[in-house]
C-alpha cells in the first residue's frame, strides 16, 4: 500500500495543479531597425488607450530594450495595447503603433520596427 502513496499524492497535486494559472500575461517585444538588426537601448511605452497613447499620459507600463533588441512586460491585462517605441530620432510611427490582444496567461510575442 505504501508504494502507491507517493505516485498517487503527486497525481493529485498535479491535478489541482493544472486548475491554477502559472503564467500570467506577458509580451516581449522586439526592437529592429529599418536593416533589420535589433536595436538596444530603445524606450518602449504601452498605452492601454489611443487617447493616451496620442497624448503620451498615463503610461500602463515602460522600459528599455536589453543587448538582444528585447524589452519584457508581464502582469499586463489581456488587451490590445498602444505602442511607442523611440530611440534617438528613431521610432514606430506609421506602422506597429498597436499590438493585437495579447492572450491571457502567455507569453506574447511581437517586433517593432523603427526608423
Amino acid at each position: 500500500m505504501k508504494s502507491l502513496a507517493k505516485p498517487l499524492a503527486a497525481i493529485i497535486f498535479l491535478t489541482l495543479l493544472s486548475g491554477f494559472q502559472i503564467i500570467k500575461t506577458q509580451l516581449t517585444i522586439t526592437v529592429r531597425n529599418e536593416l533589420g538588426n535589433t536595436e538596444e537601448g530603445v524606450k518602449v511605452q504601452l498605452f492601454e488607450n489611443e487617447e493616451d497613447y496620442k497624448s503620451e499620459k498615463n503610461v500602463a507600463a515602460e522600459g528599455y530594450t536589453d543587448n538582444k533588441g528585447n524589452v519584457k512586460f508581464k502582469e499586463l491585462k489581456a488587451i490590445p495595447y498602444f505602442v511607442i517605441a523611440r530611440k534617438d530620432d528613431k521610432d514606430n510611427s506609421g506602422g506597429g503603433e498597436q499590438v493585437g490582444k495579447l492572450e491571457p496567461n502567455r507569453i506574447n510575442k511581437v517586433t517593432l520596427v523603427i526608423q
